[in-house]
């Protein structure tokens, strides 16, 4: 069973607060680090630090941009100045007790590109900066694709990233198609939305409890000129994910559309359980001041009972306390009117987006048609990316879902050495303490190539001898 989160969104919520929240509370900071280098873009490091906010101590993630992405983003002069040139960076001040200018400040809300617009801005000093470079969501999906992460956190990054995309469509009145991300604005998003994904992975967050999101109220500039707090986007992806937004006299933008993105993609419940134990709280520091402090608390929640039950673990038997158990969702549809060639690509879409198994079953539907039952089996995060793979790309018009338990035994991957040469071995560690390793497909079949012998035998030597070196 994973962990359960809750985020305490007093001060509101955003991306890089989020990162430093989920940092501060465990998650392996080189772990991130080391997805956060595969991702393909330019142009930015990433600073982990320790600061002070209202004399607390917390945890500050900073996406640094470097002199030739920065593109005047964080030239005061310049972005009060006149001439036009006001981007959304106007609400944004120094924080006095951490002196660091926020990535966060290049909300969704400005991201939005009109390809009518102009891609080259003048200062009012006649300089010039480089033109911008515009990504479609689709451009950032493949970034995304291709960066060294988990088929969780990728799904996860994927589902906050469309939601961010939708929200900002319907914002602008545009196809999804056609909303795009300036080339700064899509650095610092990508970085915050994939660094929450990986950490969220990394602590094996399953659950996660929003009961309110504060936000402020007034206005604030962006580049399409004065709007409303809460923006557009923030508006859009409460009303679609039915977030529990709370509007307080802070004058100023609490929650932006990145951070409302993350809360709508992993929020599982609004209500706290009556009575709970907390394993461990961590802090993310914002970078703007406010009349309050800008910080996100999270906290590892375990229900009162369920610790109560942890606690008396002890006095279980062995074979109870060895068996894990976690919590999947099933879907499963049946189609009539598909062909192989399409069912065999829903496949490859539905393990793309993280399915934990994916397969199809003859079965005789109405009027004795013979057709294929769909079976995905998946976490509860991304049960709506696959809802959304299976209605886009098959023709079904209803997707049944159950919540299953499941008991798994816990396993490991390894390497041993046989008479046949080196082989990859899954081992699994039975109830009773007993290991039983299983030949990897891949091994077997090139070491029955490189010996001369059938697939059969040379599964059942590495098998017998893998056994025998892990008994």
């Amino acid at each position: 069973m994973g962990n359960t989160l809750y985020l305490e969104c007093s001060s509101g919520i955003s991306g890089d607060m989020t990162v430093a929240a989920l940092l501060d509370l465990g998650a392996d900071q080189e772990v991130m680090k080391k997805a956060i280098a595969s991702l393909t873009v330019e142009g930015f490091s990433i600073e982990v630090n320790r600061v002070k906010k209202s004399g607390l101590d917390a945890c500050d993630f900073l996406v640094r941009l470097d002199e030739e992405h920065e593109n005047h983003d964080h030239d005061m002069e310049y972005l009060h100045g006149e001439g036009g040139h006001v981007h959304s960076h106007l609400h944004h001040h120094n924080d006095a007790e951490n002196h660091e200018h926020s990535h966060e400040g290049i909300h969704s809300h400005s991201h939005f590109h009109d390809p009518a617009e102009t891609h080259t801005h003048g200062d009012a000093a006649g300089h010039h900066s480089p033109p911008h470079i515009h990504r479609g969501l689709n451009d950032i999906l493949e970034i995304i694709s291709q960066a060294d992460l988990s088929s969780r956190a990728r799904a996860l990054a994927v589902r906050i990233f469309t939601i961010l995309a939708e929200a900002e469509a319907k914002a602008h009145g545009v196809p999804l198609d056609q909303v795009h991300f300036h080339e700064v604005g899509a650095v610092d998003s990508i970085v915050d939305i994939v660094a929450v994904a990986v950490c969220l992975d990394n602590l094996d967050i399953t659950e996660a409890v929003i009961p309110r999101i504060c936000e402020g109220r007034g206005f604030v500039r962006c580049q399409h000129g004065v709007i409303p707090v809460p923006v557009p986007a923030v508006i859009h992806i409460a009303q679609a994910s039915q977030l529990p937004l709370h509007l307080t006299e802070t004058e100023g933008e609490l929650v932006t559309p990145t951070g409302a993105a993350i809360a709508a993609a992993i929020r599982t419940a609004q209500q706290l359980p009556e009575s709970f134990v907390i394993k461990k709280t961590g802090i993310g520091a914002g970078k703007r001041t406010y009349d309050r402090p800008s910080l996100l608390r999270a906290m590892l929640i375990e229900r009162a009972e369920q610790s109560a039950d942890a606690g008396s673990d002890t006095q279980k038997s062995q074979k109870e306390a060895c068996i894990p158990k976690d919590v999947v969702y099933r879907l499963e549809t049946n189609i009539d009117d598909c062909t192989g060639e399409a069912l065999g690509y829903v496949m490859e879409r539905l393990f793309d987006a993280g399915a934990r198994d994916v397969h199809y079953t003859p079965v005789y539907m109405k009027k004795n048609r013979p057709a294929y039952q769909l079976n995905v089996i998946c976490d509860r995060e991304t049960v709506p990316e696959m809802e959304k793979i299976i209605f886009r790309e098959t023709t079904t018009i209803g997707i049944r879902k159950m919540e299953m338990e499941r008991t798994v035994l816990e396993r490991s991957a390894g390497k041993t050495t046989t008479s046949l040469g080196e082989a990859e071995v899954k081992v699994c560690i039975l109830p009773d303490g007993a290991r039983r390793g299983y030949p990897e497909y891949a091994s077997v079949e090139r070491l029955a190539k490189k010996n001369g012998i059938s697939f059969r035998d040379a599964f059942e030597i590495i098998k017998r001898e893998a056994q025998e070196q892990y008994q």
